[in-house]
């Protein structure tokens, strides 16, 4: 297990509070039993409304509509809102066009992952930052105080370099927005998340409007790209982004007032087509089937995983003159000698499942462990983090199931694995390409 940086770690305290309903929870007690809802980052959700296997399967054949108003969209604006978001993420805000989206990450001064983002350029100095929903305090307290971050790095040496976010009060030209507030007084451009996944996704889309430049505009529309229009009547920020990795797909940002109502357009106009509404459960399962990167899994997490031990090493910006923890960021491109890889196993029936902490078995030897697994069909998918060299497709690969139970432990089953510890696989598989496509 990696040891946090030793300078610069941002360390920020989880006040603790009841689980709250999304801002669809009433919606999702229409369609699905109370017992299929569950806590997730601090919010009740839909863990599934058929089962996750079929939702899973629709949004690879049909269209699935997710609940995801409970992630975070931050707006950044002002003045110097460019060379701010440039400062405090990973990857070039500068330069980026009027309708781009973009993936990148906050990181602390001793480059350990705060967050994974997408930031949405919506004007000249205005920005939406959408975050998972777990790390969503965390990070609107971390940019509010982002001054005393910047000084853990050295504010002499960039201010050295003339970067620009020093040369003026940041308070005084960057506000700092939660998008989702609707309390009095909040300004009226408040947004949130509904994912429309899958082939029939365009084709559901195109019912909710009678503006043909709209619809020619979702058609041509590009991945990591949007546009802001209406939808049902309902002002859209329409974007090509999604976590499920499927080739058509589509994020509509609503004000959440409106946000019942288009669940159940999508929901109303795709039923002929296939279109379902999917949980959190299938949500996890198409990721981990893409090869998508989870917050606490696959980044950060009990292995303190990097951009580039996850596979991103592209969205981290080492020629940027200056971002906060560029400089453990280098130290870590350098060095790392462990990547996060995607394997397959066997799931027919009858063979156990591998679980988050199972070792990862090559000639013998644990050279990782697993961090994230589903089940689609007869396969297993799982995402692990192994030794770099150990990752090339193809490869055989094993993994030893820990105990999970005392009987089991009673009988010399392992609770934990160490990296190099000999052992014996139970379940064997190949390694696979980093990321599936559909």
């Amino acid at each position: 297990m990696a040891d946090k940086q030793a300078a610069g770690v941002y360390v920020f305290e989880v006040e603790a509070k009841p689980p709250m309903g999304s801002v669809l929870y009433k919606e999702h007690l229409k369609l699905t039993d109370k017992s299929h809802i569950a806590e997730f980052a601090g919010y009740l959700m839909p863990l599934w409304y058929s089962s996750i296997s079929e939702e899973h399967t629709a949004v690879r054949q049909h269209a699935g509509v997710f609940d995801c108003t409970h992630m975070g969209a931050i707006e950044v604006s002002g003045d110097e809102a460019e060379p701010f978001l440039n400062a405090v993420t990973t990857n070039k805000v500068e330069g980026m066009r009027l309708g781009a989206a973009q993936y990148g990450y906050i990181l602390d001064a001793g480059g350990n992952v705060l967050d994974d983002i997408i930031v949405y350029r919506r004007g000249a100095d205005r920005f939406m930052v959408v975050v998972n929903a777990s790390n969503e305090p965390k990070i609107k307290a971390y940019l509010a105080a982002a001054d005393k971050y910047f000084t853990a790095e050295n504010a002499e040496t960039a201010e050295k370099k003339q970067n620009k976010f020093f040369v003026k009060n940041w308070r005084e030209v960057v506000s700092i927005r939660d998008m989702r507030d609707t309390s009095p007084g909040a300004p009226g451009d408040c947004r949130v998340d509904i994912a429309l996944q899958g082939p029939a996704s365009l084709e559901v889309l195109r019912k909710l409007t009678d503006d043909q430049l709209v619809v020619q505009r979702m058609g041509t529309l590009k991945s990591f790209t949007f546009f802001e229009a209406k939808l049902a009547g309902i002002d859209c920020i329409i974007s090509r982004t999604g976590y499920t990795g499927a080739k058509v797909c589509f994020e509509l940002f609503v004000h959440p007032d409106f946000a019942s109502k288009m669940w159940w357009r999508l929901l109303d106009e795709g039923k002929e087509l296939g279109v379902v509404p999917c949980g959190l459960g299938a949500r996890d399962s198409l990721r981990i089937e893409a090869g998508l990167p989870l917050y606490g899994h696959e980044l950060d997490g009990p292995y303190n995983i990097s951009p580039f031990e996850a596979g991103y090493g592209w969205a981290v910006k080492l020629d940027k003159e200056f971002f906060i923890g560029k400089a453990a960021m280098e130290k870590i491109a350098k060095s790392f000698d462990m990547k996060v890889a995607r394997i397959e196993l066997p799931g027919e029936k009858g063979v156990r499942p591998v679980r988050q902490g199972d070792g990862v078995i090559i000639d013998r030897v644990c050279v990782g462990w697993v961090l994230s697994c589903a089940n689609t069909g007869e396969r297993q998918v799982a995402l692990v983090y192994v030794e770099k060299d150990k990752a090339t497709e193809g490869n055989s690969v094993g993994v030893y199931y820990l105990a999970r139970s005392d009987s089991q432990r009673s009988k010399g089953r392992k609770q934990a694995v160490e990296r190099g510890e000999r052992l014996e696989a139970d379940v064997w598989g190949k390694v696979v390409s980093r990321f599936e496509k559909f």
